[in-house]
This record gives structure tokens, C-alpha cells and sequence, in this order.
């Protein structure tokens, strides 16, 4: 490791939508390594389970190769970052109503660990309405995602959605 940069970028990823992969395709601009943290969280329903939200991180962020990570996680995160070195957490804020609540847990994450740090990536205005609650709604519904997801995670929607109904 050395003195190579480590960010992780935490979320839910139920599922991946075309903001996130904006979000770590920046954020490779900026840290030298990237550990993606899928956030397994049993109190909350999800569409996938957090194997196959892994799954899908991983295919797609493969071709940036050791760069990045795709791992599981559950507890602190600040916890997790220490364990895979990062001293940085990414965050992307859509809208200032983002702003407050994402303050508060980087203020938090400082009081538990001095050293974590936590940059905002302000989204790109193309993706500035999408959030995987509205994915979800919208293929709930029917309506297509195609423009809101990568590929592999719009197949795995609809396949999903498929076998729900």
C-alpha cells in the first residue's frame, strides 16, 4: 500500500444507478484506489441481497482493475475504512436536502475516528434526479430505466421484477 491514496465510497447500491458509476469514475481521478462498500443493512428491505448487489459492483467496475474494491460491510463505517486503510470517505450529494443529513454523518464519522475525512462530489446535473428508490419505483411501474442504470444492472432488474410479480 504505501503512500497510495484510499477513498471508500459507501451506499446501499439497491441498486447501482448511473450516479454512483459517475461518482467512482471521478473519484478514480482523485484517489489512487477506490474500495466501493456495499452496506448490508438487515433492518432494511432491498430488491437485491447484498451478494448480488456485490456481484453487480464487481462486473461493473472490473476493468479498472485493482483499483477498485467491491466488498461487503456492516457496523461503523469508519470502522470498515480503518480495516481496508482509507482515511477518506466519499460521499455524492444531489440536491442541498442531501447536504444536511450527509454533514451530520461526516461530523459523526470525524468524532469516531479524528483522522476520516469526508469529500463531497457534487453530482453531475445529468444524473442529479436519480436515486435507486426512483429506479426502483419506475421499473416497478413498468417504465424503463434504460438511461438510468448500466446495462447488467437493468438486466438483472427486470429479471428481479419478473419473478415478483
Amino acid at each position: 500500500m504505501g503512500n497510495q491514496s484510499i477513498a471508500v465510497f459507501p451506499g446501499s447500491f439497491d441498486p447501482l444507478t448511473n450516479g454512483h458509476v459517475d461518482i467512482v469514475e471521478r473519484s478514480l481521478k482523485i484517489f489512487d484506489r477506490l474500495v466501493v462498500a456495499v452496506l448490508h443493512n438487515p433492518q432494511k428491505q432491498h430488491l437485491f441481497s447484498v451478494d448480488e448487489r456485490v456481484e453487480l459492483l464487481k462486473k461493473e467496475f472490473k476493468h479498472y482493475g485493482k483499483r477498485t474494491k467491491v466488498l461487503s460491510f456492516s457496523g461503523l463505517l469508519v470502522d470498515f475504512a480503518k480495516k481496508v486503510d482509507a482515511r477518506v470517505i466519499v460521499r455524492g450529494l444531489r440536491a442541498v436536502s442531501d447536504y444536511e443529513y450527509e454533514m451530520q454523518m461526516a461530523l459523526m464519522n470525524r468524532h469516531l475516528r479524528q483522522e476520516m475525512e469526508t469529500v463531497f462530489l457534487i453530482t453531475n446535473e445529468r444524473n442529479s434526479y436519480i436515486s435507486s428508490t426512483m429506479v426502483k419505483g419506475v421499473a416497478m411501474l413498468g417504465g424503463s430505466v434504460h438511461t438510468l442504470v448500466p446495462r447488467a444492472v437493468e438486466d438483472a432488474l427486470l429479471k428481479k421484477l419478473k419473478r415478483k410479480k
